[in-house]
Parts: C-alpha cells; structure tokens; sequence
C-alpha cells in the first residue's frame, strides 16, 4: 500500500492465464444464468447489457481466447472499462454466490466466478493484439446525420452503435478532450487513459467525428443542433451535484468533488493548473463526504497528493456484513464494502451529519461541526450530546447527483424533465420528435455499465426511427 499510493497508474497487475481459465472453470451448467441479468426484471439482478457470461466464460477456460473476445464484445462496447470500475452486479447474481458451502476437509468453497477480472483479462488481450480495436465501417451508408451530446459512456456507446448502422455521427463534448466521466471524474489509478485513448481512435476510423470544446446550449443552440441533424441523443450525463445545504458551506476550502477529481486528471495529463486555482489535500486533514465511489476516489486520490490525515463520513449507517434476510439473492447485496482506495489508508465513520463549516481568521474551512445520527423507526434521529468538531482544511462534497441542469440545452430543445430532475423518455424518446435521451440523463446518476447499456438502446431506438422514414 505505501507504494501503490505514490504513483498515479493501474495498479492491478495481470493474471497468469491458468488461474483465469481455472475460475472460468467455475462457471457451472446453472440452468438459469442470473448473471447475465433479464431473468428476473423486476429484481434488477445482474448484468444491464446482457453480457453472454457463461459462454465466454465456457471459451476462456478452452482457451480460445478470440472467440471469448467476439462474445465479450457483442454486447458491450466498452469492456475494457466495465473490466476496471463496474462494481459487478453479475457476480452478486452468480449461482455461486448464494452462499459459501463446506467443502472436502472443512475448507470453505468459493464464492462467485470473479467474471469482471475475466472480462477485463479478454478485453485487454483482444486490445493487445489489436483484434478488439479493428475499426468495423459500415459498407452501406444511410445519409443520416446524428448529433451524440456528450462523450462519457453513454454517449460513446451511441455514437459507435450509430456509425456501425451507417449514420453520420457527431460527438459534442464540452470538455477539452473526449471521455466524459471516463475522462475526468475517474483516477488514472483505476482507468489509465490510454486505454480510452484507444477506443475512441477505433471509433473515428469508424466514422464518428469528435468536436471538442463546445459547449451545446452555449456555442451550439438546441435551434442549430436540430437544423443540423436528422436525430439528437442527449447523453450529458446528470452532472447537478446534491448541494451541502449548511451555513459555512460556500467557504474557502470547500469544494465539489467532480472538480477536485477532474483537475488532478488534468495534471497527470500533463496539463498545467495556476497555482491560483488548484485545490490539493497536501500537508491538509480532508475530509470527504460521501462514502459511494466519488467518495473513494477522492479518497486515493488525497493519499497520493500528501494529505495529512483523510476522513470519509457517511449520513448513513454502516452497513451489514452479510446480507439482511429481506436482502436475499441475486437482488444485490446491501453490504458493507472497502474500496481499493479505502485500503489504502484514511478512517472512515457512518451515522455522522454535518451542522456547519467552521471558519478560520481568514474565512477558510477550519472545521466541521458534525452530530451522530441513528435510524429511528425509518428516519434518521439525531443521538442527544453527540455533537463534535473535525479539524479540516480541506472538505471534499461527494454526495450524489440531482439530475441535468435544466437551463440551457434542455430548454431550448423543450423536452420534458421529471420530477427527480431527469430528462422524460419513453424508450429511450423524449417528448420532442427526434430528440432522444440516454444514460444518466434519463435514469439519473448510475454505474457505467448501465450508461453502456443505455446507449446501446438508445442507438437501437435511433436507428428504427430514422429507418421508418424521419
């Protein structure tokens, strides 16, 4: 751990084959593959993209290791990158992960086929040796111009599925560089850019044309993006971040994670951040609020920048070891988990709520005043004489997301937005013909692997209307 954390790439080092065939091998004969996820729909239980689990599973412990990757690849675009940030809602589905059963000489059996470090391991070699990155143009074009807003999963996905349909595809990205999410809210240290880098050069050898820098209800009117293109898919993610609502909390030193994340992704990019306008947790007791994976990654990412001590504090109580009994398989498991950045240093606390942000002399977070909090007959209560001070320099907001700003973009096209913030769809179509939704915009902040998934029916959806004569 006291290395890992000096240095800002992967630190997951590759598998020898036979211990990747040897747990392929576990993936039994089940019958029902609750992995692959459709089987139960009103659980929501395994895979979004219906990833064939079991048939390359069934290849990589043959050893035929390109037709694992055809598998792999015929549902999910990106695996690459499921392989290394999807918290694997398939193996909480395994057949194998229904409990451990006591094995020959007392030893405790398995739990579920580790499918996301197998996944990873075929789409890293099928990338190696460049199979996985053969553009796939289409040999028939349709005339169709489609305009992709946002370039994180979602939007990748889209605008892949599209091109292979023989659209003209144009992605729409505010930021300096393509990704998204995967660009600047993940750390190089669990996503190495290089490997986006390479699935977006596939894509514009496919056909997809990138336009960086351009910020759509900005630059571009909704009016123009419509006059321009035959479709838009709106796939810009639910960037409103859950504000911290105490007094103090606009003070010096408090700051949105997202932001905090994407500048130390823009400095080991090479980009240069004036000093002014750099926010680092060096020499500095920080404290994160959030405990889900934004929260972890502001975590590692403190340690590596120096800090001096890291606190995550969560609202909510810790959660169980072991599922509750209302919490049976393969719905997904409502336990307590430790990141690989959580590993790797810092404390953690649960049940704690924030009252305020205390001030220095100079107007600077110095403090949290912070109170316990238990769950009382279904809310939260706060526990009499709890209350308590957290020194701090630096406060990193990571709460959650609220849904899409809906200023701008979305109220010069007129698409409907719902209650929760969320762009209205049906299918995957928003209220105005032509424009259609996808990923977080549409089902609110969620894992990648669910904004992959998205994309790829919202393409699907695209394709059928604009065949039907749009």
């Amino acid at each position: 751990m006291a290395e890992r954390i000096h240095d800002w790439r992967e630190h997951d080092l590759p598998t020898a084959d036979g211990a990747v065939r040897e747990q392929a091998a576990r993936c039994m004969d089940c019958g029902v593959p609750f992995c692959m996820g459709g089987v139960a729909p009103a659980m929501k239980t395994g895979c979004p993209l219906g990833n064939l689990i079991p048939d390359f599973n069934d290849l990589v412990m043959k050893g035929r290791w390109a037709e694992a990757s055809a598998a792999l690849h015929a549902t999910n675009n990106l695996p690459e990158v499921t392989g290394r940030v999807c918290p694997a809602p398939c193996e909480a589905s395994c057949v194998l992960a229904l409990g451990s059963v006591p094995a020959e000489g007392g030893r405790v059996a398995p739990g579920a086929v580790t499918i996301k470090s197998i996944e990873r391991e075929i789409a890293d070699r099928a990338m190696a040796d460049g199979s996985a990155l053969a553009p796939r143009v289409s040999a028939v074009r349709s005339g169709k111009r489609v305009a992709v807003v946002g370039s994180g999963p979602a939007g990748l996905a889209c605008a892949q599925q599209l091109a292979r349909r023989g659209h003209d595809v144009t992605v729409y990205e505010r930021d300096d560089r393509v990704g998204g999410l995967l660009r600047y809210g993940i750390p190089d240290f669990k996503l190495e850019k290089s490997t986006l880098d390479a699935r977006v050069r596939q894509m514009t050898a496919e056909g997809v044309a990138f336009r960086t820098g351009v910020r759509v209800g900005e630059d571009l009117s909704g009016e123009t993006l419509r006059e321009r293109h035959d479709a838009v898919v709106l796939c810009g993610g639910a960037m409103v971040a859950r504000s911290l609502e105490v007094e103090g909390a606009s003070l010096e030193g408090v700051v949105p994670a997202m932001d905090y994340l994407a500048q130390q992704n823009r400095r080991v990019a090479g980009d240069m951040v004036p000093d002014r306008d750099a926010v680092l947790a060096t020499g500095r007791r920080v404290v994160v609020l959030g405990g889900g994976d934004t929260g972890s990654d502001c975590v590692g990412t403190a340690l590596r920048q120096g800090a001096r001590s890291v606190t995550s504090l969560e609202l909510m109580p810790r959660l169980p070891d072991e599922r509750a009994a209302d919490n049976a398989w393969p719905a997904w498991p409502m336990v307590f988990r430790t990141s690989s950045s959580h590993e790797e240093g810092g404390q953690r606390d649960f049940g704690v709520m924030t009252r305020r942000v205390r001030a220095d002399a100079r107007g600077r977070v110095e403090a949290l005043e912070v109170v316990r909090v238990e769950r009382r007959g279904g809310a939260l209560v706060e526990v009499e004489g709890s209350g308590h001070d957290i020194a701090c320099e630096l406060v990193l907001l990571a709460m959650g997301f609220v849904g899409s700003a809906r200023e701008g973009l979305l109220a010069q096209l007129g698409v409907a937005v719902d209650a929760r913030g969320n762009v209205a769809a049906d299918d995957h179509a928003t209220t105005v013909p032509g424009v259609f939704v996808a990923g977080d915009m549409r089902r609110g902040a969620s894992l990648v692997v669910w904004a992959i998934a998205e994309g790829r029916r919202a393409a699907e959806r695209v394709d059928g209307w604009l065949a039907a004569g749009a």
